[in-house]
């Protein structure tokens, strides 16, 4: 009935995972001092103490979803298409930080944030066909990137 876990599989799955945080981050540690506390913000912004653990509780879930569909068989033709989605969802995720953060463009990160959103629900349907389990586990995800694209975009729009 249980699956014996591959601990090294799970341990390098959320590592890949909080790996595309980390890179996002660097772009974004270095733009908060200077650059982003002048922005105008909507009210409903949260504050920036909350991004954090937000984000390494969703890089957490995006790994343990990763690997529930690394473990099914790579021979797969559904498998590979719902991992190489996965991968590109991963990786617009941090090409957003370099685009709001690093380049400082709110705009061209909000056209971005769309393509992650497409990215991950397409992620979900595939996934779904997979495991479910591992599907559910991006929701919170994708909940989070909707809400992280209407402050994007009210930030472009106030500033």
């Amino acid at each position: 009935m249980f699956q014996k876990v591959n601990s090294f599989k799970l341990l390098a799955s959320v590592l890949l995972c909080q790996l595309a945080g980390a890179i996002g981050s660097a772009f974004t540690a270095s733009s908060l001092e200077n650059w982003f506390i002048l922005f105008e913000k909507p009210a409903f912004s949260p504050p920036s103490w909350i991004f954090f653990p937000i984000g390494v509780t969703l890089y957490t879930l995006m790994g343990i979803s990763f690997y529930i569909v690394w473990e099914k068989r790579l021979q797969q033709r559904e498998v590979k298409i719902g991992l190489l989605i996965f991968g590109i969802q991963l990786g617009l995720n941090s090409l957003w930080s370099f685009l709001f953060f690093g380049l400082r463009s709110s705009y061209y990160a909000f056209v971005e944030r769309i393509f992650l959103w497409l990215a991950i629900f397409l992620t979900i349907v595939k996934f779904r066909k997979i495991p479910k389990s591992a599907s559910y586990l991006l929701l919170p995800y994708i909940i989070w990137v909707s809400f992280a694209m209407l402050l994007n975009y009210y930030i472009w729009i106030l500033n």
